[in-house]
């Protein structure tokens, strides 16, 4: 069953209706579905889809070629090709007018990589023997930076040739969701936190099985999928992981400051940049700043926001010994699974910040919010604080506040209170016009008998499934 990527789809579906030549680049981290979503859009066309293997140019013309005649069902047996050229003008001259042709070749770096000259050699072909056919090529790869410095930037032989690019990036917590639909809200949210709607890793999760089993069969035992899928991650992004592991490492353990992290990690500022700025690249890492300010302020954060990451470097690195003894299970449940909701913490924050800013856009708020995040500050007494959501409508000059609980135990007083003194920490020129909670566990009965129903929204997590 295919799930969600409807958005992408469209976009795939109108390329591919314009007369002419078209041309769509595709990109993203690993295991993000970038595959399947191809191989959902050209199931019903005619289409020739060809992965590149590491390899050099020639080996990998051979094998496009023959996945080419497979494709297309022609009688080729024993047909070569002397280069990339000869090969593009005998697929141009298997098109034709009236049914366009889609090409669709993935993992391009593995070829330019191994030959300098690909590129520039692609950029001539498509000019020559391509631009003029009605052929839909897709470019895909895996390698971000790659990607947008090598295939998307100005700089490189292929800029102006697109006629788009999709930059997949992973599921929402509600499209996650349907990989587990026999879940109930709070294991849906699991899942959804420890693969960071990962396509692949979603799909590792049986349903048929409990949460648990789940968990325990892909992280804590040594034939899991997800046991060493970080670093195995790192390894086919960066020469040397070292310096990259350190830095997630001190981040997991709750470093977010540059010199914190760089101390913590042995590593000098200048490096620590470029390691930083690689990792958020990838998106294992994201920079954050409080609401409303600048980002060059002295506040900004650094964070893993990769859900896969935050999971596994939490618990991974102190449960290898149990693992590799057989005894994962054992850890799991003496030393993760009370752990769970205080892991969730970040990841459930996340979730209602998306949920603010959906809902915001669809007018279902006291305002229209454009825009969303967090906020840390001195409170009206000078003491150091949070505020979990900030939606702003920075047409109207209006903003939203939201607290966040993925706890066992209702709302209460005690908290709703708190987030009512922060009123007013954000910036003065924004007027709060709604205020909402979030609670795994529901709302104490003060809350709902005291609560005004005007300015305040009671938001559970069956809730936030259950939006329409």
């Amino acid at each position: 069953m295919f799930i969600g990527r409807q958005t992408e789809l469209n976009v795939l579906e109108e390329t591919y209706k314009k007369p002419g030549f078209q041309m769509t680049v595709i990109y993203g981290r690993r295991r993000i579905g970038k595959s399947r979503l191809i191989t959902e859009f050209i199931k019903d066309k005619k289409a020739s889809y060809y992965v590149a293997c590491q390899s050099n140019l020639q080996d990998n013309i051979n094998k496009w070629s023959v996945q080419f005649f497979s494709d297309l069902d022609l009688p080729m047996t024993g047909a070569t090709f002397s280069d990339l050229e000869d090969f593009l003008r005998f697929v141009a001259a298997n098109c034709n007018s009236s049914e366009k042709l889609v090409l669709a070749l993935d993992e391009i770096p593995y070829i330019a990589e191994s030959d300098n000259s690909f590129l520039s050699r692609f950029q001539v072909a498509i000019d020559t023997i391509l631009a003029d056919k009605n052929i839909y090529l897709i470019v895909c790869g895996s390698a971000i930076s790659f990607m947008e410095k090598e295939v998307l930037s100005e700089k490189s032989p292929l800029f102006g040739r697109r006629t788009n690019q999709i930059f997949l990036k992973p599921f929402d917590y509600l499209d996650s969701a349907k990989f587990v639909p026999s879940y109930n809200s709070e294991e849906k949210a699991i899942v959804y936190g420890v693969t960071g709607g990962v396509a692949k890793y979603l799909t590792l999760f049986d349903t048929s099985l409990s949460l648990d089993e789940n968990l325990i069969n892909n992280f804590f035992k040594t034939s899991g999928y997800l046991y060493e899928e970080p670093i195995n991650l790192l390894t086919q992004e960066f020469r040397s992981t070292t310096t990259y592991n350190a830095v997630i490492e001190v981040c997991a353990g709750g470093a977010n400051k540059m010199n914190e992290i760089a101390d913590k990690a042995h590593i000098n500022t200048s490096i620590l940049s470029y390691t930083i700025k690689s990792l958020m690249t990838i998106g294992v890492i994201s920079k954050r700043t409080p609401m409303l300010e600048k980002e060059s302020s002295r506040k900004t954060s650094y964070e893993i926001t990769d859900g896969l990451y935050r999971f596994w470097y939490r618990f991974i690195p102190s449960a290898r010994a149990s693992i590799e003894m057989n005894k994962g299970e054992v850890f799991y449940n003496n030393y993760v699974k009370d752990k769970l909701h205080d892991f969730m913490g970040n990841v459930f924050e996340d979730m209602c910040r998306y949920y603010t800013l959906s809902q915001g856009l669809e007018g279902k708020l006291n305002c229209i919010v454009t825009n969303v995040g967090n906020w840390w500050g001195p409170d009206h007494e000078h003491k150091p604080t949070d505020i979990d959501v900030v939606g702003i409508d920075n047409a109207s000059r209006k903003a939203i506040l939201g607290e966040c609980k993925f706890k066992n135990e209702a709302i209460d007083k005690e908290v709703y209170e708190a987030l009512m003194d922060r009123r007013g920490l954000i910036d003065k020129r924004y007027t709060e016009v709604q205020y909402l909670f979030f609670s795994l566990s529901g709302f104490s009965k003060w809350i709902k008998d005291n609560a005004d129903r005007s300015i305040v929204g009671l938001i559970t997590l069956d809730d936030m499934y259950n939006v329409k």
